[in-house]
């Protein structure tokens, strides 16, 4: 009887130990996706914020400030959010009236609170700082700055942020602020180049700030600053009476008492103003800062300001109001106060930006600008009026001594030649966020803040990496052992006989 036969095929994937080592591959094919999906997410970014509120004389702005709640070598990351503009003039103008000076505020204050996400409110630190025209009116009525500053206080306190103070920041600490929001904004703190010098210049002061290699003479004009894990020694100065403002009532003054006299009707002709420009004005307008006044009573008489354009006279007037005849130290800036060389580039902004902005001479050489100016004072009154109908005659009057006051001031005060004087870049803003020195006073301040613990990924990078390579090579391995299981087990089919 024939046997029958049976042929059966062995089927190597059956095996258990293809099973196993094709288990494993899988489930670390699985281990290695599911922890690449979580290391890799992304990080939720914690902010944090602050307000920053600048009084300065003849306005106040409002900066809303953000940065990451983790910070890089104990300074903060911060970034403009947002800025307003104060309807008004600065809170030093509410001397007689303090109790409105908080409530000026109110508008700005109400975008703040709408920038800002309700559930940082409680923890966001409110700073407001003023600077020249509350200085003055110190000087002036100590008992009016102090009510002026208790309205904003009180005022400030109503929102429900961390009020941290409203103070009268010194000269020297806005200059140093300003230069801290220049080097900032520009990257400079990380790079090996060094940093630039910060030209400030207001309504009431103007400030000089730059890192000097030479000897400072004079421990008043040097403060120091650790930023990014370094220590920067500056040299600085502000000098108070010499901002864009108060710096023409120095000059009107002086023209006026050099050329008039005091008891009759009282003529200026000006030759810092344009030709067909004639306006009465009082002089208790001039004469009413403590930059300017002079003993005895109230000036209660009018003159007539008249325009004759003529910018050599103007040069002239305005470098009167310099005091250079002496110096105590080896070199100074003027009215005696030690300067050291200016060294390196520098960053010129507020005022300097907007006048030399609007005079179209940010671009020109110190010879070129004097030579637009001179043409640009020669300028008619009535065409000037013609050609720009929306800037204000006050403002528009004042161009022709604002861009000599500004030229003379960074020649014969600080000592730029036409050498080094390319090497002043006139700036409004750098990226997103305006060059002034609130930036620098919150990158300051937010060495004072706690840093909250950042969201962080699975695992350290470094770990990340070594347990995705031991999981690569385990897969590979297994392949390798799976291929040798294969291939045994997968030879010719072969009879079992029955």
């Amino acid at each position: 009887m024939e046997e029958q036969q049976e042929i059966k095929v062995k089927n190597p994937w059956h095996r258990r130990q293809i099973i196993i080592v094709t288990a494993i591959i899988a489930v670390g094919i699985i281990i290695m996706v599911s922890i690449g999906v979580v290391q890799n997410k992304p990080l939720h970014q914690k902010y944090k914020y602050g307000i920053v509120l600048d009084a300065g004389s003849s306005h106040t702005s409002v900066y809303v400030y953000e940065w990451p709640a983790e910070k890089e070598n104990n300074t903060g990351m911060v970034q403009q959010k947002h800025a307003c503009n104060v309807k008004g003039k600065g809170i030093s103008s509410y001397s007689g009236t303090p109790d409105k000076a908080g409530v000026s505020l109110k508008e700005c204050m109400d975008e703040a609170k709408m920038t800002i996400p309700k559930h940082r409110h409680h923890e966001t630190p409110v700073y407001l700082g003023a600077t020249a025209g509350m200085r003055l009116l110190k000087m002036d009525d100590d008992t009016a700055s102090e009510k002026v500053l208790k309205s904003v206080e009180n005022f400030l306190q109503t929102y429900p942020f961390s009020y941290r103070g409203a103070r009268i920041i010194t000269g020297q600490e806005e200059g140093a602020f300003g230069w801290i929001t220049v080097n900032y904004l520009s990257n400079n703190f990380r790079k090996a180049s060094g940093t630039m010098g910060a030209l400030d210049l207001g309504g009431a002061s103007t400030q000089i700030t730059f890192v000097s290699g030479q000897n400072l003479e004079s421990p008043d004009n040097s403060i120091d600053f650790r930023l990014y894990g370094n220590d920067y020694h500056l040299y600085t100065h502000s000098f108070l009476c010499y901002g864009k403002d108060q710096g023409l009532k120095l000059s009107i003054k002086q023209q006026i008492q050099s050329k008039n006299d005091m008891t009759g009707n009282i003529t200026l002709e000006d030759p810092c103003f344009n030709p067909g420009y004639s306006v009465i004005k009082s002089l208790q307008s001039v004469f009413d800062s403590p930059c300017t006044k002079v003993n005895g009573p109230r000036i209660e008489k009018n003159f007539t300001h008249i325009g004759i354009g003529n910018w050599h006279k103007c040069h002239e007037a305005v470098r009167m109001i310099f005091n250079n005849t002496y110096c105590h130290y080896s070199r100074c800036s003027f009215n005696n106060v030690f300067q050291p060389t200016v060294e390196g580039r520098f960053g010129a902004f507020s005022a300097y930006f907007f006048v030399m902005n609007f005079l179209n001479l940010t671009a020109y050489s110190l010879n070129g600008a004097k030579e637009k100016m001179a043409d640009y004072c020669t300028t008619n009154w009535n065409i000037l009026k013609q050609k720009h109908p929306n800037v204000k005659e006050k403002y528009l009057g004042e161009y022709c001594f604002s861009g000599t006051y500004i030229l003379t001031l960074l020649e014969d005060g600080y000592k730029f030649t036409s050498d080094n004087w390319k090497n002043i870049d006139f700036i409004k803003k750098i990226g997103d966020s305006e060059a002034g020195w609130t930036l620098g006073y919150m990158l300051n301040l937010t060495n004072m803040i706690p840093a909250e613990a950042p969201d962080t990924p699975l695992l350290p990078y470094g770990g990340y990496v070594t347990l995705m390579f031991f999981l690569s090579l385990l897969i590979f391995v297994c392949f390798i052992i799976g291929y040798i299981f294969f291939r045994r087990k997968s030879g010719p089919a072969h009879k079992d006989i029955i």
